[in-house]
C-alpha cells in the first residue's frame, strides 16, 4: 500500500497533533485528511507553513500549560461540598463518582474539568472529608478536597430525644399496666362479694 508524507494542520486522534509530519496511506490522506483540511501534503512550499504551524502549536501549548498551572492553584484552595441523600444512620443512597465531581465543580465554581482527569479508583460511598487526585496535564497533578454532606442530617439532639421518648413510653406503659391491675383487682372484689 502506498504511503505519503503529510503535515497535520490540526490534532487528529490516533495520528498526532498540529504540525506533526507523518506517513499515512495515500487513500486515507486523499479521501479523508485533505478534504477535511486536517492535513496538507509535504512539499517544499509547505515547509514554510510547517514552521508557522509549529510556532502556533508552541504558543498554544504554552498558554495551555499556563492555564493548567493557574487552575491547579485555584483547585488547591477550594473545598468542594457535595450534598447527597442519605437514609437512616447516615447511609448514602448511591455514590459520588468522577462525573458528579465534574458537574459540581461546574455548578459551584464555574470550573470546567473533564471527568477523565479526575483520578478516582472507586466511587465514594461515605460522608465526610475526602481527597481526590486530579491529572490536569501529563506532568501536572493536583489534589481536590471534597466534603460530602447529607441533605437530611440527623440532629444530635434527636437521638437523645428518642431515648427520652422510649423512657417516657416505658413509664406510660408501666403506669397503664398498674392502672389495669387495680381495675381488674377491683372487679374481682365485686364478683366475690
Amino acid at each position: 500500500m502506498a504511503k505519503v508524507d503529510i503535515i497535520l494542520t490540526g490534532s487528529v486522534s490516533g495520528l498526532g497533533a498540529e504540525s506533526d509530519q507523518i506517513k499515512v496511506a495515500a487513500g486515507y490522506a486523499r479521501n479523508y485528511l485533505f478534504p477535511k483540511k486536517l492535513a496538507i501534503p509535504l512539499t517544499e512550499a509547505n515547509e514554510r507553513r510547517l514552521n508557522a504551524l509549529k510556532e502556533r502549536r508552541r504558543k498554544r501549548e504554552e498558554q495551555e500549560l499556563k492555564n493548567v498551572k493557574d487552575l491547579r492553584k485555584a483547585l488547591d484552595k477550594l473545598v468542594l461540598i457535595i450534598t447527597v441523600k442519605t437514609g437512616e444512620g447516615g447511609r448514602m443512597f448511591g455514590s459520588v463518582n468522577a462525573a458528579t465531581i465534574s458537574d459540581e465543580l461546574k455548578s459551584q465554581f464555574d470550573i470546567s474539568l473533564d471527568r477523565r482527569k479526575i483520578d478516582l479508583d472507586k466511587p465514594i460511598r461515605s460522608l465526610g472529608d475526602h481527597e481526590v487526585q486530579l491529572k490536569l496535564h501529563h506532568n501536572i497533578e493536583s489534589a481536590l478536597k471534597l466534603r460530602i454532606v447529607s441533605s437530611t442530617p440527623l440532629p444530635e439532639d434527636t437521638a437523645v430525644g428518642a431515648e427520652e421518648s422510649v423512657d417516657a413510653k416505658t413509664q406510660a406503659a408501666e403506669t397503664a399496666g398498674e392502672a389495669k391491675k387495680r381495675k381488674t383487682a377491683g372487679r374481682k372484689k365485686t364478683k366475690t362479694e
